[in-house]
């Protein structure tokens, strides 16, 4: 059985000697599970052995802000107060995760609101609320929009690599943690943080969802900020060189020989 916690002192962990506050942002790896089973994870091959890899990801340590909730508040606050390179495992109550499960937040909702045919376990969303179906009653559908964890224990294993002080990798952090990328360039001089955004990300649903948030917390965080420039450069793509193709020479036309009818003919 699983120990409700148990931590573990990394020998780095007497590298840096402070206590970890709120504000501080951290590099962070971590494994959630629900019982045996891993339901969100940094660690790329727990997730295939798990079978919840998605190829689209980035997996990895990820770079958070105590204090600011980018991870659920229960493990938020056993990371405030260790040192850089504590290990360790924590259980965290329902109320500490993603809260109770509301006998509220299951509605019956008709089957009329659905593009397609609903069926159990379907994930759908209803007026900007999304929810599972749990069953289909007639021309009715149970739809239970309380987070699938709800009500949920859940386990955490985790490891803080190191603290992130300059606050270019911050940003570089917040981005990968909020949208995913890691392809955006960011520099900050005289006040202002110019983001180098590459080309099309406009299409990337994620990144528009999140940039607001992003902004937010850079002026909440760095005070000395006082402008964000996203600037996405679109560059002339070259003209292909046009292929110079030899025209083959025309045959001069055959002599025909005059003949005799033909000069007689003429005259």
């Amino acid at each position: 059985m699983r120990e409700a916690y148990r931590d573990r002192t990394h020998p780095l962990s007497k590298v840096n000697g402070m206590a970890l506050q709120e504000g501080d942002f951290i590099r962070l790896r971590y494994t959630g599970r629900v019982g045996e089973n891993i339901f969100d994870t940094t660690d790329e091959e727990n997730a295939k052995e798990e079978g919840i890899y998605n190829p689209r990801a980035e997996y990895g340590p990820v770079t958070v802000r105590l204090g600011s909730h980018h991870i659920i508040v229960g493990l938020e606050d056993e990371l405030i107060g260790k040192e850089v390179g504590a290990e360790g495992e924590i259980d965290v109550p329902p109320e500490k995760a993603f809260g109770a499960h509301e006998d509220e937040a299951v509605k019956s909702v008709p089957v009329t609101q659905f593009r397609e045919k609903p069926q159990r376990g379907m994930r759908i969303e209803v007026e900007g609320r999304e929810g599972v179906v749990v069953d289909v009653i007639g021309r009715r559908a149970v739809v239970d929009f309380n987070h699938p964890l709800a009500g949920k224990t859940l386990n955490y294993s985790y490891a803080i690599l190191e603290k992130v002080e300059e606050p270019v990798e911050q940003i570089k952090g917040l981005i990968k943690l909020f949208s995913g990328r890691t392809d955006i360039g960011i520099s900050i001089a005289g006040g202002t943080a110019e983001l180098e955004l590459p080309p099309a990300i406009t299409y990337d649903r994620r990144w528009m969802v999140w940039r607001g948030t992003l902004v937010r917390e850079i002026f909440e965080n760095y005070s000395e900020i006082n402008d964000v420039v996203m600037k996405e450069t679109i560059s002339r793509p070259e003209k292909p060189v046009p292929e110079v193709v030899e025209a083959e020479e025309a045959p001069e036309p055959a002599e025909t020989e005059e003949t005799e009818e033909t000069k007689e003919s003429e005259e």
